[in-house]
């Protein structure tokens, strides 16, 4: 097995990378086999945007902070790990954009797509689902909409839920509902094609992120699952991800 290793411009990842490589060799991306990211959850989102490209599945160590989306950093054995790894396929979120300037632009999402207001003043929002309008107004800091592997990231600091991986779904989730402020979110069927209608968008602008890609001064926001993009993630078996998301949510 051919390995590519893709490390994070810190210290700490650099060094771990290093440490493999004493190990073995670094193939060229375009001949290897898998990806070993080593990093924190950042540089692992940026390494399975880029495996959209190669199309590589993506095995993580951590050498960040949280690591959600990563395994365990060790230095022996990655050829053994590597060789019993479990892959997990999920498909992003596909975000498109209109801003005020008449423009399109589109964006996947691995973890969520987030509506975030520009400034003091609180964002209006009209939320349709499948072509139905299911809230007229939402008066609120902003939104979020996570797939299930990212339910434990943004979303959950919202207080959003945690979604099993196989379960289908996704949650949608404001940020500081003001008005009506008991209404806390919605799961929809993973299938579910969301429309975020920005109202009074002059008055008070909002921007939309795809994981890391910004859009500022947005009118509409489209958001749908993209069945034909998938992403290969590799895992340790005892602690797959699946495993991780069920454990997450027994958290004290």
């Amino acid at each position: 097995m051919k390995v590519h290793f893709y490390p994070a411009d810190t210290p700490k990842a650099t060094a771990g990378r290093d440490a493999l490589l004493a190990r073995l060799a670094d193939t060229p991306l375009e001949e290897a086999d898998v990806v070993v990211a080593c990093g924190g959850d950042g540089l692992m989102l940026r390494a399975l945007h880029d495996s959209i490209r190669h199309r590589k599945p993506v095995f993580g160590m951590n050498r960040g902070s949280v690591g959600f989306l990563l395994n365990e950093y060790r230095e022996e054995k990655l050829m053994e790990r590597l060789a019993r790894a479990q892959t997990v396929k999920i498909n992003p979120l596909h975000m498109r954009a209109k801003s005020a300037d008449g423009k399109t632009h589109a964006a996947l999402a691995i973890n969520e797509v987030s509506l975030l207001r520009q400034t003091h003043q609180t964002a209006k929002l009209r939320i349709t689902v499948d072509g139905v309008v299911r809230l007229d107004e939402l008066n609120c800091d902003g939104i979020i909409a996570a797939t299930p592997a990212g339910s434990t990231a943004y979303n959950l600091s919202a207080h959003g839920p945690i979604i099993p991986l196989g379960a289908g779904i996704m949650a949608l989730t404001p940020l500081s509902p003001f008005r009506p402020r008991r209404w806390r979110g919605a799961l929809l069927p993973l299938s579910s094609r969301i429309r975020l209608d920005i109202l009074d968008a002059d008055k008070r602008p909002v921007a939309a992120v795809a994981d890391f890609t910004e859009v500022r001064d947005v009118e509409c926001v489209e958001i749908w699952r993209d069945k034909a993009v998938e992403i290969s993630l590799l895992f340790d078996p005892e602690m797959n991800l699946a495993e991780r998301i069920l454990k997450e949510q027994f958290m004290p």
